[in-house]
């Protein structure tokens, strides 16, 4: 995954808060990226709304 290419989330790895929730099925702009813990990577995805938020790469799927 590049920065600027429009993601989907496509599921949730983890109990996530009910704003987390509400993304799933939704598609947004990969604007970023965050370590996590040493080994593994998340993708940080930005909402029309301007809400943003890491997610899993496995979470995510790349609109073509």
């Amino acid at each position: 995954m590049e920065i600027g290419q429009q993601v989907k989330v496509c599921r949730l790895r983890d109990r996530v808060s009910p704003l987390i929730i509400k993304r799933l099925g939704k598609i947004g702009t990969v604007k970023g990226y965050k370590m996590l813990d040493g080994s593994n990577v998340g993708v940080v995805v930005q909402f029309e709304d301007q809400f943003a938020t890491w997610f899993f790469e496995d979470e995510l799927k790349v609109m073509q």
